[in-house]
């Protein structure tokens, strides 16, 4: 028997996707087989082998596992999925459609926990119904009315990612909206409360995100000071040009990644030997807690600065800035 699917399984895959889709699950972003998987997902659940007027749901009492799914897949869908994917089926494959509710998750006893093994995977009831008209004249009334007043899973999580933005305001006068998270909230405080206190109102040329690599990046501004290509890697997380003292700032904000050590500044002064500024390495931390589980690891000649406490620098300079405290 050849490995290629039959015309019968090919035609269910692709209906389920169309289903899924047409209820506003996104899988424009998935591989050909992630959308395979989940289409391969839901006909099991649904208990579907030729037409989808078979599909049953939790008022049916079908409620299936995830290695029932599997073996399901494999036994109609001409699968062969390991027994040990089990858990990628509830991770990966039924995660959108339990998101949206089309799907969910029940049992002989429903109230049992989420992880405990005698609960399984059901189509929702009015999930069910709709389902049941795909194909039929009666498909596209069921699908307005089933959509009616409910915001897509796409919709739902786009504004869920716009929700969850932190604006930061460049000194320049612009503004840029990072993703959540500690990192980004740090690299926030170096851009307005740093740079404000410490860059003399640099232009801030690069900043990376944990979402968007290269969120912000003036590539021009950065050639005219021969800071040659480089890959987001090996950028530092915030790059600001003081144009005054001529000083480009290289700075890491850190949370879960290292420090400006020792290795990462001579990397640094290599690559950018050729550029025409002064560079200035910098650490931030949100902490000094923070701070002291990196210390061993900042490198001489090197600032480090600490959100909690914005107004000093900690200079790893030795003799440079020795002297006296000059009271206020």
């Amino acid at each position: 028997m050849s490995n290629a699917k039959t015309a019968r399984v090919q035609r269910l895959e692709a209906e389920a996707l169309d289903i899924l889709t047409s209820v506003g699950i996104p899988v424009d972003d998935k591989t050909v087989r992630a959308k395979q998987m989940m289409a391969v997902c839901f006909l099991s659940v649904a208990g579907v082998t030729k037409a989808w007027s078979e599909a049953k749901g939790l008022d049916d009492r079908r409620h299936l596992k995830t290695r029932e799914i599997i073996a399901f897949a494999n036994q109609h869908l001409q699968e062969k999925i390991s027994p040990g994917s089990y858990d990628d089926i509830r991770r990966k494959h039924l995660k959108l459609m339990v998101l949206a509710d089309l799907i969910v998750n029940s049992g002989h006893n429903p109230a049992a926990a989420t992880n405990d093994p005698t609960r399984g995977n059901a189509l929702h009831p009015d999930f069910k119904k709709l389902v049941r008209t795909y194909g039929t004249p009666a498909w596209k009334k069921a699908l307005a009315a089933f959509n009616k007043d409910k915001p897509s899973l796409a919709e739902v999580l786009r504004r869920k990612r716009n929700l969850e933005l932190i604006p930061v305001k460049l000194p320049g006068g612009g503004a840029l909206k990072l993703s959540l998270g500690k990192h980004n909230e740090l690299q926030k405080a170096v851009i307005e409360e740093f740079l404000t206190r410490y860059g003399q109102g640099a232009e801030v040329l690069y900043v990376g995100d944990t979402s968007t690599k290269a969120l912000h990046l003036e590539r021009e501004r950065l050639t005219q000071l021969k800071f040659i290509e480089l890959s987001h890697d090996e950028l530092p997380d915030v790059v600001a040009y003081d144009a005054k003292n001529n000083w480009l700032f290289l700075i890491e904000a850190v949370h879960s990644s290292g420090p400006m050590s020792e290795i990462r500044v001579l990397e640094l002064k290599r690559i950018l030997i050729n550029c025409t500024a002064e560079l200035i390495f910098v650490t931030a931390f949100l902490t000094k807690a923070a701070y002291l589980k990196w210390a061993k690891q900042v490198a001489w000649e090197t600032e480090v600065w600490i959100a909690e406490s914005p107004d000093h620098l900690i200079h790893f300079n030795g003799h440079k800035f020795l002297g006296p405290h000059v009271a206020l």
